[in-house]
């Protein structure tokens, strides 16, 4: 019998996914990943992580009959995920934690921990699906079933090593339809329960006061600029902004103003008009490909630059062995440093890297 290490969350998709598992004859062993300290009186059903998140995972592992564990990855979140989420910020970038959590904890720290349990295998309740390639012989991310639900633009960095080890067992239901619906017909105690939608570590969105508590110090004001170096005002902090953002400038002009460039070095802050934000070519580092090994020659890909943006059609070229240099067809709004950018090709991910 085939041993899998089930992450929980105490969310409906990863219960579900212990669930199909142990239903496929997998011997399932459950744990929750204790990953930082959330206040015990902050109550916040849009993130993870909680107390109650701990409590709900082990009720449905009770209910399957199956182990469960906390493992204890707070020091590893906290220098992996939240010192480099901080550090983004001061450094005029925007970060993606949930992918750096993917990357540095769930797929890399829990997936050694599973070896030493003798798990042939480790399982999320993710949106995707990963099958074997059987004529290159490459293990292929791809797209959820639901496209709306698909969350492979957070798994770009896989290596084959831990496509191999994982499974993804709701990476081919619908959740509405039937995840849900598995959930209520076996009386699980989330089956209702809103997905999470804010990063966990955060209370209610405040970022900036949660960076100046972290660092412990006053983030320091400095000047909007405009492109031509123009000083048009204050700004409260580096951190209180982004590539693309409208409101919350406390300034007022006669045509709308956004946040084109963040400058740590001189503490500026740049203002542009809109269409000073749209940019056809740029760079991404750290790059991980999945489905080629390299990339000789200009490929045509889709690509997205945030999750939630529509693919737009690109062509990539490999300029160095961790630099790509990506042109798209038609210019896009508010590309921002720190942000991933993941290749399609059709419903198969190419790869991915980090905006540069």
């Amino acid at each position: 019998m085939k041993k899998v290490l089930m992450a929980m969350s105490g969310g409906v998709d990863s219960s579900v996914s212990a669930y199909i598992l142990k239903k496929q004859g997998y011997d399932v062993i459950g744990t929750t990943l204790k990953l930082f300290d959330k206040e015990e009186d902050y109550e916040d059903n849009k993130t993870c992580c909680s107390l109650n998140d701990i409590d709900d995972a082990r009720c449905v592992a009770n209910k399957l009959d199956i182990p469960f564990y906390v493992f204890n990855f707070k020091d590893e979140f906290k220098k992996n995920v939240i010192s480099k989420f901080v550090s983004s910020y001061l450094n005029g970038s925007t970060p993606n934690p949930c992918i750096d959590c993917n990357k540095f904890i769930k797929f890399d720290k829990m997936l050694r921990r599973s070896k030493e349990l003798d798990c042939n295998f480790i399982a999320t309740g993710h949106y995707a699906i990963i099958e074997k390639d059987d004529i290159t012989g490459k293990y292929l991310l791809k797209k959820a079933k639901d496209i709306n639900k698909d969350q492979s633009y957070f798994l770009y960095f896989l290596t084959q090593n831990q496509l191999e080890h994982t499974l993804f067992p709701v990476g081919n239901l619908y959740k509405q339809q039937e995840v849900r619906k598995i959930a209520l017909e076996n009386n699980f105690i989330n089956s209702k329960k809103p997905d999470s939608q804010d990063i966990c570590f955060i209370s209610n969105g405040n970022y900036s006061n949660f960076i100046n508590n972290y660092v412990n110090y006053d983030i320091p004001c400095g000047n909007f600029i405009d492109i031509d170096g123009n000083i048009l005002g204050k700004h409260s902090g580096i951190i209180n902004y982004t590539i693309g953002q409208r409101k919350g400038l406390g300034l007022s002009f006669k045509e709308p103003m956004y946040v084109g460039k963040i400058n740590p070095k001189t503490n500026d802050v740049v203002l542009c008009q809109k269409e000073s934000l749209y940019r056809k070519t740029f760079t991404v580092k750290d790059i991980n490909l999945i489905s080629v090994n390299l990339i000789n020659e200009p490929l045509k890909v889709k690509v997205k630059t945030r999750y939630r943006q529509v693919e737009q059609p690109a062509m990539v070229s490999q300029i160095e062995n961790d630099l790509l240099h990506v042109e798209l067809d038609v210019p896009q709004k508010a590309i921002t440093k720190g942000q991933a950018l993941v290749m399609y090709d059709g419903d198969i991910v190419v790869g991915g890297g980090i905006i540069d």
